[in-house]
């Protein structure tokens, strides 16, 4: 320890040595004054340690667990949002980053959206809310790209349904496709192609109108619903005249059943969960 000189005009510069008998003499042994300690060896061994798969499944249940109870994003309150960007954060922090190409094989397939905060889609449950006979089921992603590396197909399934009119949560499918290309090692541009309303079911409430069930069922009744079970609207958004509208979205973390997403510019984030192949 140093000690502190006095001024050298009341007492001498020489150095102060503190005699035998001195207690600074006697307790002799100081420890370095050094703030930085190094940690204990077995610590340091524990946090360079890498995660075990019990630690990935851990951080994966957590922040499927923190967006239950939240209507896939859209009854979130802020403290909920919060905590889910946290749990999202960990979760990315498990796969390898920017280093590590995406893996299309692995990408490609069906997923099912368990949350979102992004406005264009949050737009559709609030309509659901808004409008009583409106009935928004699963939302899904269709993922073809399997075998490349350049990009592939996605199509957004949306299951959705009129109360009493047709099937419940799955009465009719809303299909938003568009191609994507791979920008970069995690980043992914999807040029949007084509909207369609298609697979039609409607409920027993309409068949027994058009059909009804103690009457034979005539050619036209027949027509009719032969022509609902087949219907498909599309209208295609892309075309040599105009523009195609697009989008940029950053895909941080995926594994066998786990994608996450970010969507570059309106800033909102994706979770899905691997489902099964769609009819």
């Amino acid at each position: 320890m140093a000690l502190a000189a006095a001024p050298s005009s009341r007492f001498p510069t020489a150095p102060f040595r503190p005699s035998p008998s001195s207690p600074l003499q006697r307790h002799a042994h100081f420890r370095p004054q050094n703030p930085r300690r190094s940690p204990p060896p077995l610590l340091a061994a524990a946090a360079a340690a890498p995660l075990t798969a019990a630690d990935t499944e851990g951080r994966k249940h957590e922040l499927l667990r923190a967006v239950q109870e939240t209507g896939r994003g859209s009854g979130a309150s802020p403290d909920q949002r919060a905590a889910i960007e946290e749990a999202i954060v960990c979760v990315e922090e498990l796969g390898a980053g920017e280093g590590v190409p995406l893996d299309l094989t692995a990408l490609d397939g069906t997923w099912r959206l368990c949350y979102t905060s992004a406005s264009d889609v949050l737009m559709l449950f609030e309509a659901a809310e808004r409008l009583p006979l409106l009935q928004v089921g699963q939302i899904y992603q269709k993922f073809e790209c399997k075998g490349r590396s350049d990009g592939g197909i996605v199509r957004n399934v949306v299951r959705w349904s009129i109360e009493n009119l047709l099937e419940e949560q799955e009465g009719a499918t809303l299909m938003v496709s568009a191609k994507f290309d791979v920008l970069s090692k995690r980043n992914i541009f999807l040029q949007f192609e084509e909207v369609a309303v298609e697979n039609i079911k409607i409920s027993e409430q309409l068949q027994a109108l058009i059909a009804p069930a103690i009457l034979p069922r005539s050619f036209l009744s027949l027509q009719i619903l032969q022509f609902l079970k087949t219907f498909r609207a599309q209208v295609p958004i892309s075309g040599p005249e105009r523009r195609s509208p697009g989008g940029l979205y950053y895909l941080s973390y995926l594994d066998c059943d786990m994608l996450l997403g970010r969507s570059v510019g309106s800033g909102g984030v994706f979770i899905f969960t691997r489902a099964q192949p769609l009819l």
